[in-house]
């Protein structure tokens, strides 16, 4: 197609009708865990709509990133890394997500690792095939090969494992190879008119993106020395134009975690609720108030009830 699906004029479209030939659809990123799906998403958007740490599991969420551009509208669907062992309810519950999106998907982009094949990446291959959606595989993390002479065998060794309408070797971080594999999406989308209005960027709320972006700088600063059973909860979020007030709680599972969270004084809280209201505060172009409370609740990251009330549901 000749337009520039990064161009300046995404703003065109003033409303929802759409010109002939106007395409739209869900494109789902499918992958196993820290395969660079989230970090795809905000190159493909060019700005930041999901979350993204070394761990991991961290998008624990289908979150919807749109794309408008004056020929077309693509629906990204970020997804948690589908993964064996789910004993817990959470893990699972990630799983059932991931499903559910690529049920939704009108094309899929299988993320890969580039020179890395493991079990995981075999099991969500089989969830595609059963799907009966055309799949684009999309090898990642090619910026990382050394030497370069290894990464031709391997597209061809992992393309020849499934029906792959295409094939892109990109960099999702280096934003490498990144406009023809948008281009081939759009194409393949069916006409359609738009499903949001121009402007919107993604399905999920403001509340819920600060949540997350509190969530992100927790795993980053605490990484090896927390484990997954970490959640945060939006209490208020009051927003009056100029200035924005977050009260939240972290969750954890044990004492000794919340211990771990809080640090010395208070001083691991205190930075963590720092770096979460200077991110939102470039975000939101204006002030921002973070409030962050730590609390005990046991197990609950393998309670049902408990993921359902911190919008693990959907």
């Amino acid at each position: 197609m000749n337009e520039d699906p990064t161009g300046s004029d995404f703003a065109a479209m003033t409303d929802l009708h759409s010109p002939p030939g106007f395409r739209c659809g869900f494109a789902t990123l499918a992958g196993r865990p820290n395969v660079g799906k989230s970090t795809l998403l905000n190159a493909l958007l060019a700005r930041k709509v999901s979350i993204v740490t070394p761990k991991p599991q961290t998008t624990r969420h289908r979150i919807a990133g749109v794309l408008t551009t004056p020929a077309a509208q693509v629906v990204f669907l970020d997804t948690p890394g589908l993964h064996r062992g789910a004993r817990r309810a959470m893990n699972r519950q990630m799983n059932r997500v991931a499903a559910h999106a690529l049920a939704e998907a009108d094309l899929i982009l299988f993320l890969v690792s580039a020179l890395q094949w493991t079990d995981e990446d075999e099991d969500v291959l089989e969830r595609l095939r059963e799907q009966q959606v055309k799949t684009f595989l999309v090898v990642n993390k090619v910026d990382r090969v050394s030497p370069k002479e290894l990464l031709l065998p391997f597209i061809q060794e992992v393309s020849a494992r499934g029906d792959f309408a295409e094939v892109f070797p990109v960099s999702a971080l280096k934003r490498d190879n990144l406009e023809p594999l948008l281009e081939r999406v759009i194409y393949n989308l069916p006409e359609s008119k738009p499903l949001y209005p121009p402007g919107q960027v993604t399905d999920r709320s403001d509340a819920f993106q600060a949540a997350e972006i509190i969530r992100e700088k927790l795993m980053w600063k605490l990484q090896q020395e927390l484990p997954y059973d970490t959640g945060v909860e939006i209490e208020s979020y009051e927003d009056d134009s100029k200035l924005l007030r977050i009260a939240a709680v972290i969750w954890v599972e044990r004492a000794g975690q919340k211990a771990i969270v809080i640090g010395k004084g208070g001083t691991r809280l205190k930075e963590i609720g720092q770096s979460a209201r200077l991110e939102l505060e470039r975000m939101k172009k204006r002030k921002v108030y973070v409030e962050l409370w730590v609390r005990v609740k046991e197990n609950w990251s393998d309670d049902e009830r408990a993921l359902r009330r911190l919008g693990y549901d959907t």
